[in-house]
C-alpha cells in the first residue's frame, strides 16, 4: 500500500523539523499513541493501540529515522508487532519545503501488512491507513501551527 501526500503548516521549516523530532509533539499526534521513547537521536520505541474494521491491537514496535538531511528532509521507518493481530512495517520519505512562511510537508509511505489484519482486504485496510495518515497530519500542523505563534 503506497500513500503520498501534502501539508502546508504555517510555521517556519526549522520549526516543523524541530517538532518532527520531538517525541512529545509526535506522540501527542500519532492516532492511539500509547507510548514514543526517544531511545537514541534516530531511534525510538513505540506502543500505538489501533482499531482496523473489527480488529483491535495494541503493536509494540520500533521506528528508526535514517537519511537526515536536517531541516530539509529524512526517511523514518519503523515495524510494530500486534500479537494475533499480525504486523505492521514501513516507512515514509519526508520533506520540507519552504513556501513564504510557511512549510510543506511532502510525504511518500508504503507500508505492509500481515496476519489477522491482512485478511480483512486491502480496500479496509488503504482506508484505515489513509485516515489515520490525515488525523497524524491534521494534528502535527495544528499542534506545530499553534506553537509557531505562542
Amino acid at each position: 500500500m503506497d500513500l503520498t501526500g501534502e501539508e502546508r503548516i504555517t510555521a517556519p521549516r526549522d520549526v516543523v523539523w524541530a517538532a518532527l523530532n520531538d517525541p512529545e509533539i509526535l506522540k501527542q499526534c500519532i492516532p492511539g499513541c500509547q507510548s514514543l521513547e526517544m531511545k537514541s537521536p534516530s531511534e525510538l520505541t513505540a506502543v500505538v493501540k489501533v482499531k482496523i474494521g473489527p480488529v483491535s491491537a495494541t503493536f509494540n514496535g520500533e521506528v528508526t529515522l535514517s537519511n537526515i538531511n536536517a531541516p530539509q528532509s529524512y526517511t523514518i521507518s519503523g515495524e510494530g508487532k500486534g500479537g494475533i493481530a499480525g504486523f505492521a512495517k514501513g516507512g515514509a520519505d519526508v520533506v520540507l519545503q519552504d513556501d513564504g512562511s510557511d512549510t510543506v510537508l511532502k510525504y511518500e509511505a508504503k507500508a505492509q501488512v500481515g496476519g489477522k489484519i491482512a485478511q480483512l482486504g486491502a480496500r479496509l485496510i488503504d482506508s484505515t491507513s489513509t485516515k489515520l495518515a490525515q488525523q497524524f497530519f491534521s494534528s502535527f500542523n495544528a499542534a506545530v501551527s499553534a506553537k509557531a505563534t505562542e
